[in-house]
């Protein structure tokens, strides 16, 4: 599955079904049916068997939803109120244009507020929370509007895969869609130990998928692979950058959910230096992500991030350069052989 198709399938945390679907059907050409599994919470586990029965049993974790909006009800004049599914900042919102639902019932809208001419001075002091912003769809009144995207709906932002620049492209849902894109091409690895291949739910609300898979795959080692926060804009110290797009995969030595086993964050960057991956230490503690149910799940795994950077994550317009997933990708194989 190509990048940008994987991208720009819709799927906010809790209704993944077409990104689900998707990976499931490449996961069973690649493994067959009786190595694919799509658990209780909506993961998708595709299980391989190594080739030395010795090794430790590895899972790999990339999500497939995304963040978005949702329903909540429609206004006398036809406009949607809606909120937040995973971490959105407000201020990215106004004006994007959205899809309201999946498939080929799924409608076109734009995310509104109150026009700056009508704003007051002491109104443009102040970011407007997702509670005083809309969605307009063109419905003329509450009931068209209800009858269209009744409550519950899932919205995704509409932003169509767009190659720029040196090496970069711009696209919704690259957190995560990066890692599931190089998880399936990683399903072709030539393992040395039984490894599951992970692609879970919720991330984007809490790792809830994640728990469920950890606890029932009880890993000796869990890797994440991630999209991170890259803040290497304007004039941002480098320390403050968290990591830079274009050079290469990120590893992380701890997040908010995690502290990577010392021992493996070391042969991750010793297997980099030997396999000649671009690399770099991510330099923040921020953020959370699988990596946390896997480790703490039952007696615990080993665990470790391998992220590609990502500038203006979370938003409707997401950029990496594809030399660091590339990388992402690289530094996993060379692990999973080793």
């Amino acid at each position: 599955m190509e990048l940008k198709t994987i991208c720009e399938l819709p799927g906010i945390s809790g209704r993944e079904e077409p990104v689900r679907m998707a990976i499931y059907a490449e996961c069973v050409q690649k493994l067959g049916s009786e190595n694919v599994t799509i658990d209780r919470m909506g993961n998708v586990i595709a299980h391989k068997a190594g080739r030395d029965a010795t090794a430790p049993h590895v899972m790999l974790a990339a999500h497939m939803d995304e963040v978005g909006l949702m329903v909540l009800s429609a206004t006398e004049e036809g406009l949607l109120r809606v909120c937040a599914i995973g971490g959105i900042d407000s201020r990215v919102l106004v004006s994007k244009r959205v899809k309201v639902g999946y498939g080929e019932d799924a409608l076109n809208g734009v995310i509104g507020a109150m026009a700056i001419h009508q704003q007051t001075a002491e109104d443009r002091k102040h970011v407007l929370p997702i509670s005083q912003l809309y969605v307009d769809i063109g419905a003329k009144d509450k009931a068209e509007a209800e009858a269209k995207a009744p409550a519950g709906t899932p919205i995704v932002f509409d932003t169509p895969y767009t190659p720029f620049g040196d090496h970069k492209v711009l696209v919704k849902a690259l957190d995560d869609r990066v890692a599931c894109y190089n998880l399936l091409r990683l399903l072709d690895c030539d393992v040395k130990g039984d490894t599951d291949f992970v692609f879970t739910c919720q991330e984007e609300v809490g790792s809830r998928g994640a728990d469920g898979a950890a606890f029932r795959i009880h890993p000796d080692i869990g890797i994440a692979l991630e999209g991170t926060s890259a803040n290497d804009v304007g004039d941002v110290p480098e320390t403050a950058r968290v990591c830079t797009l274009g050079k290469g995969v990120a590893v992380s030595f701890m997040d908010r959910a995690s502290i990577a086993q010392p021992e493996l964050f070391r042969q991750m960057l010793q297997t980099a230096e030997e396999a000649g991956v671009p690399h770099q230490v991510k330099l923040a503690v921020a953020g959370g992500n699988d990596s946390g149910p896997m480790q703490r799940a039952r007696s615990g795994a080993r665990t470790c991030v391998l992220s590609v950077p990502c500038r203006y994550i979370h938003s409707p317009s997401t950029i990496c350069d594809l030399r660091d997933v590339e990388a992402q990708y690289q530094l996993a194989k060379a692990f999973l052989e080793k």
